[in-house]
């Protein structure tokens, strides 16, 4: 019987030693099933079981205990605890109970258990009793021991005060250079044949200067070798005094942006041909573009 009483098998691992057992003591004690299916029924009705709490003096004597030495159980696991469970589900949080609690009809389940009270060795000891109904399912969890049960209270941290939060400026890069083909509209210069991407990147860096330290802003306008060069110098200007505008509206400061033209005089691209191919097209794209140079910034 003790060996059967120490085994941590599932239901179905010792269901049958369980039964052997019983037809041997059937005579002395009687016997029990081991497990049954567990009913929502089942379960409210443990639920709305309320049983008296015991009295201190209901508690078993820790001397007339199976295993003395208790043991350090997981406070996680005792929340859980809940009424409407079955042994084997108890068993699998809180393991055996620590006292001789017989096989048939056991309606209660006792425990010792440890808590430590600091980072040192020293702990307090409590003891912990499960109730079972008729259909053996939890229908109450009790303590004895002062200040036990508000072990499984979570623990109460004083609020610190809000430090205050310091928004770190942005980083705003010296120089920026936004392709011309991702700003306008192809061969446009107008606030209105601004692309929403484009439109959005320079709004962007427009807050990132706002709250910053700088002397001045340049914007300057450049594009490809393809077409007049006084076409290209006025397309350059148009659009970056666009930019500048943009910029202004924003809430930089007018005074520290200038906008200048450089038309097609200073390429970064290297490519060949005079043909006005797509291949060339697509080759010149990082000629056609709008460079934002910030000076003095700190």
């Amino acid at each position: 019987m003790k060996t059967l009483l120490q085994a941590k098998a599932p239901v179905a691992g010792y269901a049958l030693p369980l039964i052997a057992a019983c037809v041997a003591a059937v005579v002395t004690i009687g016997c029990a099933a081991p497990s049954h299916t567990i009913t929502p029924e089942m379960q409210a009705g443990a639920a709305a079981d309320n049983p008296a709490p015991p009295k201190e003096a209901d508690f078993p004597a820790l001397t007339s205990a199976k295993w003395q030495q208790g043991s350090f159980p997981s406070l996680e696991a005792l929340r859980a605890m809940r009424t409407g469970m079955g042994k084997d589900q108890v068993r699998e949080l809180l393991s055996f109970p620590h006292f001789s609690e017989g096989l048939g009809g056991v309606r209660e389940w006792n425990y010792i258990f440890h808590f430590r009270t600091g980072p040192g060795p020293a702990y307090i000891t409590c003891q912990y009793m499960a109730r079972f109904n008729a259909d053996v399912l939890t229908n109450g969890m009790y303590w004895k021991g002062p200040g036990c049960a508000d072990l499984l209270a979570p623990a109460v941290v004083a609020a610190k005060p809000a430090a205050p939060v310091v928004q770190p400026l942005p980083v705003v890069p010296a120089k920026t250079t936004l392709g011309a083909d991702g700003l306008f509209r192809f061969d446009r210069s107008a606030e209105g044949d601004l692309l929403p991407g484009g439109r959005q990147r320079v709004e962007k860096l427009a807050a990132d200067l706002r709250g910053q330290t700088f002397d001045r802003v340049v914007v300057t306008g450049h594009t490809d070798r393809l077409g007049a060069a006084a076409y290209n110098d006025a397309l350059s200007l148009a659009r970056a005094q666009t930019v500048r505008q943009l910029l202004v509206q924003n809430g930089v400061d007018a005074a520290r942006v200038r906008a200048e033209g450089k038309g097609e005089r200073q390429p970064v691209a290297h490519c060949t041909g005079t043909a006005r191919t797509p291949a060339l097209i697509a080759c010149l794209q990082p000629d056609r573009r709008v460079e934002i140079e910030v000076l003095g910034l700190r």
